[in-house]
């Protein structure tokens, strides 16, 4: 099962402070962890899961490179992913204590005793944050493995110039909804309870623009065709990803923009195949060369060409393996290895001399007419 966006793990934003992350993180944990749900499977896979994201958010280094390239800088930093099948027996620097000595009763009081949440006057919404954006792009199999750069174009919603993104035509400015009288909320009965609702009309801002701007339609945004280089580091595979700050659509009321995800697709290449940071490609070589031994010359992926010892005697399908001629490791100038796999081949069509000769080898050797048969999953 793909993995979820860290983010959306903890149920917090891009943007979250990191006391956020750790106040979502210790919710999650309260409500799931293991010693509070015995024997419930599914509450210790959302402990697990949320303690991965916050391994990842909580520490600065490790959240910037999750930021720029997604799981793929985590793994590649880290040199694989972490099990986080026995996590978490120390709570301190989350919980202030562990769970320990009323742990618990403490941080349930902090939650549901005394003083409740603090509510903005009105329940009036201020600047939002813009949508993020993906732009999915095609690279070639070896700029994968070395880094390019590419040029998008894409359309993202920005400030109106007319306006500055206000969204009033001149000085005009706002005035109160008449819907909500300001507050950002409408109100109904429903039997004992009344029901709060955002407002229709001004979208929960508490406000509408007195005379909408004319180019913008009183929205403050316009859609804005841009060209943005966009540098892919080595070491990227498909589904890696690349982020823009701040690239992607502006936000309302003045509010900060999104990002730009940039999603790689790498395209396949005709001779070598790639697992993890390893190059795997078939190299053909004749009967005697595999018989008696050879010294052949193979291309690498750099468009070089490596000499390789074959020895005396191998088998069709036996690898050999050259070091640091792989694929270049995500943020790291190390590579990883190149597999050779032997493709023995036998000759289909033999000239009087060769027939010849094969038979005295075929003598020589005393070769079996009647040969045992061997496991089927045997080389």
């Amino acid at each position: 099962m793909a993995k979820r966006d860290y983010y959306e793990v903890l149920g917090v934003g891009k943007t979250a402070t990191l006391e956020e992350i750790k106040k979502a993180y210790r919710k999650l944990a309260i409500a799931n962890h293991p010693d509070k749900n015995p024997g419930d499977k599914a509450a210790e896979e959302r402990f697990k899961e949320a303690t991965e994201a916050y391994d990842v958010l909580g520490d600065e280094k490790k959240r910037k490179m999750y930021d720029q390239y997604g799981f793929a800088g985590i793994d590649g930093a880290n040199g694989g992913p972490r099990d986080y099948s026995n996590v978490y027996r120390d709570f301190s620097d989350i919980f202030g204590g562990g769970f320990g000595g009323g742990g618990f009763e403490d941080i349930f009081s902090s939650f549901f005793g005394g003083g409740g949440r603090t509510q903005g006057r009105g329940g009036q919404r201020g600047p939002e944050s813009g949508s993020s954006l993906r732009y999915d792009v095609d690279i070639d199999f070896k700029d994968a493995v070395f880094g390019t750069k590419v040029e998008v174009t894409y359309s993202h919603q920005v400030a109106c110039e007319e306006c500055h993104g206000s969204g009033s035509q001149g000085r005009s400015g706002t005035k109160a909804c008449p819907t909500c009288n300001g507050s950002g909320q409408v109100r109904r009965n429903s039997g004992f309870f009344a029901i709060a609702s955002t407002c229709p009309t001004c979208n929960g801002s508490g406000q509408v623009i007195d005379n909408p701007c004319s180019s913008c339609h009183g929205t403050g945004l316009k859609r804005k065709q841009q060209k943005v280089k966009v540098t892919i580091p080595a070491g990227v595979d498909t589904g890696s990803r690349v982020v823009l700050r701040g690239m992607g659509d502006a936000g309302p009321n003045g509010g900060p923009a999104g990002d730009l995800y940039v999603y790689i697709n790498v395209k396949p290449h005709k001779y070598f195949v790639r697992q993890d940071y390893d190059l795997y490609c078939k190299i053909p070589i004749s009967f005697t060369q595999a018989s008696l031994g050879a010294e052949i010359q193979v291309p690498t992926i750099d468009g070089q060409l490596i000499k390789v010892n074959i020895p005396p005697g191998i088998q069709h399908g036996k690898m050999l393996r050259v070091r640091e001629r792989g694929v270049t490791k995500l943020n790291s100038t190390d590579r990883g290895d190149m597999y050779i796999k032997l493709m023995v081949q036998v000759p289909k069509r033999l000239g009087m001399k060769a027939k010849k000769l094969m038979q005295e080898l075929s003598d020589a050797l005393g070769e079996e007419t009647s040969p045992n048969p061997v496991p089927f999953d045997e080389e």
